[in-house]
């Protein structure tokens, strides 16, 4: 088995080579749930997602972590602007990003750890830095904790950053610091916070700092070292790279590989709410199905930048309909049972760029090329060569997810397999109103009318019959 990744710490692609052999551990960063799941989070679920679906396909036991960041500054500001307990804030939206997962076929991680629930350990990780030099108590008895950048040599090596060109960390009041750029491993408690955003530690009642909350879940569930972390290319600075320092200055061998996602842009221009040029996973998802927008999020390499316009899904669409159309009718032909092996049937230029990096746009092209492949031979009536072609078609999109023939589409996201079946019982009430006209029992027909009305189905009558349609 050979794999290649980017690791973004030594801005190199090397061979990965799980630390446990036949296993692999990976652990990106999940949501602060302070607000609706905007695309960019999606877009990075889904990339550790192919990710994890890929070491999955090469034989590999993958345990995943994907955090729940639910206590925070920002969440504490959000609930105050929505007069809403922070805890009850942080549940509804942790909820929203759930949603937008499932709709997308995102798997479940293995893990999925809430950083109030783990606040022992964030102690027991702040004492072994202060017992280690690393981190010290804040000069003001404020009951905050800083790790002391300038006492761990390799700060800044992830981002390939001098300390003396870093800008302070925003995080609290600098003047309990003793440099300006230690950032807050725990956060005293300041008045007018609420009481159960506080808890009981060694330094005095407070909470968290952010960085530390990461540090201390994934070595929880992954132990002190383990293969993979991951996350948005925003997080590198400062949030990856104070968590690659406090972990290693407490001893810890951490992550063996750093693994970023690229930014979703709006028409080349970042994304901004002041600016209007914005869209979310729920917005998208009115405009096209499920199992098209996890195509268009996933299809560029997830190192690079995925841009949105007007357009972008239609594209995504009309991709997705050459790939189902062609399934379709070569289940039809070739397998008329129904049944396609997703397994053995990989073709090895699809294996080589999915093991070059997560070469997604490489794969991709492999899979429309053996489509196009499958459609000439249904079209020569070349059943074998037409079968090949679709076991290898329902092999690649199952690797990456959008295997049209997988429940995940029809059950939950594939609108015209659900009109189907809602179709057949609208028909169903339809008859029966149309026997009622006939015996001219008005009233057994205006309430099967008022009960589709109810379920939201509007009801045309014409000289050639009823016809419905769902009420937008």
């Amino acid at each position: 088995m050979t794999l290649r990744f980017y690791d973004s710490a030594t801005a190199s692609v090397r061979d990965f080579v799980p630390l446990t052999e036949g296993r692999a551990s990976v652990y990106y960063c999940g949501a602060t749930v302070q607000g609706e799941p905007h695309i960019g989070h999606v877009r990075s679920a889904l990339a550790f997602d192919q990710l994890t679906r890929w070491l999955q396909a090469k034989g590999l036991e993958v345990t995943v972590v994907r955090n729940v960041t639910d206590i925070d500054d920002k969440i504490l500001v959000k609930a105050v602007e929505n007069n809403e307990p922070w805890w009850a804030l942080a549940y509804r939206f942790e909820q929203a990003f759930e949603d937008a997962y499932d709709a997308l076929g995102i798997l479940k991680p293995t893990y999925e750890p809430r950083a109030t629930g783990h606040i022992p350990e964030m102690h027991a990780l702040i004492s072994l830095l202060i017992e280690r030099g690393h981190a010290y108590p804040a000069l003001d008895d404020s009951g905050d904790v800083y790790f002391d950048v300038r006492s761990w040599k390799q700060y800044g090596s992830l981002t390939r950053q001098n300390i003396d060109d870093m800008q302070a960390a925003p995080d609290a009041d600098p003047r309990g610091k003793k440099d300006a750029r230690d950032f807050a491993l725990w956060k005293g408690s300041k008045p007018g916070e609420p009481e159960t955003a506080s808890w009981a530690s060694p330094w005095g009642a407070g909470r968290p700092g952010w960085h530390l909350e990461c540090s201390a879940m994934v070595t929880k569930y992954l132990g002190t070292e383990f293969d993979i972390h991951g996350g948005g290319l925003d997080l590198r600075f400062p949030h990856h790279e104070n968590e690659m320092a406090q972990s290693q200055a407490a001893g810890h061998g951490f992550a063996n590989f750093w693994m970023h996602n690229g930014m979703v842009t709006f028409e080349g221009e970042k994304m901004s709410k002041s600016i209007g040029n914005t869209i979310n996973p729920r917005e998208m998802l009115q405009i096209a199905r499920p199992l098209v927008v996890r195509y268009y999020l996933g299809q560029a390499h997830y190192r690079s930048v995925l841009d949105y316009r007007p357009g972008s899904l239609t594209e995504a669409a009309a991709a997705v309909e050459r790939i189902e159309t062609f399934v379709k009718a070569a289940v039809s032909q070739a397998h008329s049972n129904g049944k396609v092996s997703v397994t053995g049937n990989l073709p090895d230029t699809f294996t080589a760029a999915m093991d070059d990096d997560l070469n997604i746009p490489a794969a991709l092209a492999v899979l429309h090329e053996t489509v196009r492949a499958g459609n000439t031979a249904l079209a020569k009536k070349d059943i074998e060569a037409a079968g090949v072609a679709l076991e290898a078609v329902v092999s690649m999109t199952d690797a990456l997810g959008i295997n049209p023939l997988d429940e995940q589409w029809a059950r939950g996201g594939d609108a015209t397999a659900e009109l189907a079946a809602l179709d057949v019982l609208v028909k169903a009430q339809l008859e029966a109103r149309a026997q009622a006209r006939t015996e001219k029992n008005w009233a057994e027909s205006d309430k099967i009318r008022d009960v589709l009305a109810a379920a939201g189905i509007d009801i045309a009558d014409s000289a050639n019959g009823s016809t419905w349609s769902l009420r937008r």
